[in-house]
């Protein structure tokens, strides 16, 4: 009797979980549970949960076209998945279950995905290889966190069953990082893409040189860096990247399947190349190198023709190592400059962009000029920004402009959350983690035509950020958000709904390593 008493006092545990038997733990049998189909950020277009789970066990293969992208694609996702599971996962070209990466044609568009998981296994399509990288960050979502992890964890690996049909809302979702207020190295850059490709982001806007410090080589001019990038916000070291780190960021970018946009902030925000060079100034005297964070107070000689030549020597040199389609030129705050002398250096500048063959964006004060034909603004506003500046840009995208929404009061990432955050800034107010979310891009600025909505983009100055634990904190967990404003359908915009994805996150998080703000907002798990 005895011994029947204990044997069903440990069913009885086991049932609820695990228990020990003197030295040893032992693992409840009791079935597992996968995520639920829907239960990713950003939410997906079609969501249709049904049918068994697939399993991931010793056995899965992954299988991919023989294709050099194709199976680059393939090992992206082993090695993910092996250090976590413990299992070969080796890439094959053949065979109907396991893991299936698939190219189609004129399904999905240039970036979507359907993924579908049952009993015998995973099959990802897409149209191209962007659609097919953003379909595993789904299928990452749909494991448990613990698959971030990089060492070997019990699982087991389960994927709901169903279809997920999937494509972005629009084509440009972006970040910037502000790195001329601090440097940050090629490492922690790359550091950053693998977290913005994590939630489908596809553009990295570099802001590359500021008051505070320049950090782009260019050859014709070298004391841009040697001088004005030897220093930061504080008095710090500073940095730059030579030409070769920005050809290595701009590469493992393009295997993340992002594109970067480089900024070289001007006629304002320019000390630093001023004091690198005495004849960019009217008075032919260089100022002292700058360590505070006030701005509006250097510009560029618009009058003079050395400052053309630099600036075409400067977008020559970094369009020719710029693959992508846009260079940002800035123009924001810029109030030691007339409006006409702005007026006058835009007009000169955005035809030096298209002689080397990139699309101008700039800064919202850019439509204050002659935005040249296909340009971008990136509006940077607040909700109660004064009517007629507001005007000034809706007139702008009506006259063909097209717009990047990057309000500084909902989704500037530098904004502190509350006042007693130890980091960030406060000038556009506090912003919340629902306050950064809870706004549609499609309706933001009233009555600018939805066509020249080409997206979002969440900044983050670093005049307070100096480490990967800063960046971390104030940018998670506000960048998922602004990823699902960028990619999910309005219909599914709903914060309640959006929260209780957002919570599940956090182990995910902390599986990475990613020390995020824990929002009182925001249900997070208890351990």
């Amino acid at each position: 009797m005895r011994l029947h008493r204990v044997l069903g006092s440990l069913l009885l545990v086991a049932a609820a979980g695990t228990f020990t038997v003197g030295a040893t733990t032992v693992t409840s049998v009791t079935k597992a549970s996968p995520a639920p189909l829907g239960r990713v950020v950003p939410a997906a277009e079609s969501v249709r949960p049904g049918g068994e789970p697939y399993r991931i066990t010793g056995t899965t293969v992954i299988r991919v076209d023989d294709s050099p992208k194709a199976r680059r694609l393939g090992q992206y996702l082993a090695d993910i998945l092996r250090p976590s599971t413990g299992y070969r996962l080796p890439l094959v070209t053949h065979g109907s279950t396991g893991i299936q990466l698939r190219l189609t044609k004129g399904r999905f568009g240039a970036e979507g995905y359907r993924l579908d998981s049952g009993p015998d296994g995973v099959r990802i399509t897409a149209d191209e290889n962007a659609g097919l990288f953003h379909g595993i960050q789904t299928l990452r979502q749909l494991l448990p966190a613990a698959v971030e992890k990089d060492s070997v964890q019990p699982g087991p690996w389960l994927v709901a069953g169903g279809t997920i049909t999937d494509r972005p809302r629009y084509a440009y979702r972006g970040a910037m990082l502000d790195v001329s207020r601090h440097f940050f190295t090629v490492g922690q850059v790359k550091r950053y893409i693998d977290q913005l490709a994590l939630y489908k982001i596809n553009e990295l806007h570099l802001h590359l040189s500021d008051d505070q410090g320049w950090r782009i080589a260019v050859d014709s001019w070298p004391r841009l860096t040697t001088y004005g990038g030897s220093t930061e916000v504080g008095g710090g070291k500073g940095g730059y990247y030579t030409k070769a780190d920005y050809r290595e960021i701009v590469r493992y970018a393009a295997s993340r399947y992002l594109e970067v946009v480089p900024e070289i902030d001007m006629p304002g925000h320019t000390n630093a190349a001023l004091a690198s060079y005495a004849d960019l100034n009217c008075d032919g005297v260089a100022p002292p190198l700058y360590t505070g964070t006030d701005v509006g107070f250097s510009s560029l000689c618009v009058g003079k023709q050395i400052t053309y030549d630099f600036v075409d020597d400067v977008i020559r040199e970094l369009a020719a190592i710029t693959p992508g389609r846009y260079l940002h030129i800035g123009g924001d705050e810029a109030h030691s400059t007339s409006h006409e002398d702005y007026v006058r250096f835009m007009d000169r500048v955005q035809p030096i962009v298209a002689k080397y063959g990139k699309t101008v964006i700039g800064w919202h004060q850019l439509t204050g000029a002659h935005p040249a034909k296909g340009a971008i603004a990136q509006y940077w506003g607040l909700d109660d920004t004064d009517a007629a500046e507001k005007a000034q840009v809706v007139k702008a995208a009506r006259n063909g402009t097209g717009l990047i929404l990057s309000p500084a009061d909902r989704i500037y990432l530098d904004m502190k959350y509350t006042e007693d955050t130890p980091l960030g800034q406060d000038w556009a107010g506090l912003v919340d983690v629902k306050r950064a979310y809870d706004w549609d891009p499609g309706s933001y600025l009233a009555d600018a035509p939805a066509s020249a909505i080409r997206g979002v983009e969440a900044p983050l100055w670093t005049e307070t950020i100096v480490t990967d634990a800063d960046i971390d904190y104030m940018a998670f967990p506000r960048l998922a958000g602004a990823a699902e404003l960028g990619w999910s359908p309005a219909a599914t915009h709903d914060w309640d709904a959006y929260k209780a994805r957002l919570a599940a996150q956090g182990p995910r998080w902390e599986a990475l390593g990613i020390d995020y703000y824990r929002s009182p907002q925001v249900p997070w798990p208890t351990k």
